[in-house]
């Protein structure tokens, strides 16, 4: 995949995109430095004490065997999970618990890095928000693992994916739930803001009588749309829609 391969070795006094990707690797690693492209002296050190921490060669160079290990958690996230008896929506949820692991995030600014590019295709910034990007992109690999058609178009968008889910009879209103067991995990939630408006979108883990556990993209703290992280949540169902998977 792009962005997971590296062309040549770079080294103190190199620029460039490449070395951009490099820095923001090493400060999704913790080794927080400017994103800026160019390998001085604050990235070299930033290498070398990544190095040093992984065990590797701290000679300040990035090679091959030194990029991999920094994009190891989003090799690893992308690496296919056997799908074979299991059903499409328990895989939807085996996936975001393996992307969770690794705790994507953004980095250098909003809606920006290789997790965001990689949930967006390769589409970022300010007006790329990826909460849908994240949800779609996990359906899809579980949709490959279990050699399923995709049960609703992968979007960028809350409000297309409410609208196809309602031409394919997959959306289910806050007001049609009379058991909550009908949400099953897998399914996406749609945070509703009025009867077209959708803001925000994620991966239902389980249900509970009054709440539910979720994965999801691009939130925080806050629960909005424009946070920065993939993580875990706890929410209730008020002015919650959703699309059953």
């Amino acid at each position: 995949m792009k962005g997971l391969e590296l062309d040549k070795n770079y080294k103190k006094g190199m620029k460039g995109n490449k070395v951009k990707h490099i820095q923001e690797w090493l400060c999704l690693h913790g080794h927080n430095l400017v994103i800026d492209g160019d390998f001085g002296p604050a990235t070299d050190r930033a290498v070398r004490d990544f190095q040093s921490k992984k065990q590797l060669k701290d000679n300040g160079i990035v090679d091959k065997k030194t990029f991999q290990t920094m994009v190891k958690p989003m090799t690893d996230s992308l690496d296919p999970l056997t799908g074979v008896g299991k059903s499409l929506g328990k895989m939807v949820v085996s996936y975001a618990q393996k992307h969770l692991k690794w705790h994507p995030r953004e980095v250098g600014g909003q809606n920006k890095g290789p997790w965001v590019r990689l949930y967006m295709k390769g589409e970022e910034g300010p007006t790329w928000p990826w909460c849908a990007g994240f949800s779609c992109f996990i359906l899809g690999q579980a949709c490959n693992s279990t050699n399923s058609t995709q049960p609703v178009k992968t979007t960028f968008s809350c409000d297309h994916l409410a609208l196809d889910a309602k031409g394919r009879g997959l959306f289910l209103k806050e007001s049609q739930i009379t058991d909550k067991s009908q949400i099953t995990p897998g399914s996406f939630f749609l945070v509703r803001k009025t009867s077209t408006d959708w803001t925000h979108t994620g991966i239902v883990l389980k249900t509970e009588e009054d709440c539910f556990y979720t994965i999801e993209g691009n939130t925080n703290d806050e629960g909005s749309r424009e946070g920065y992280e993939v993580c875990k949540r706890i929410r209730g169902y008020k002015n919650k829609d959703f699309i059953l998977i």
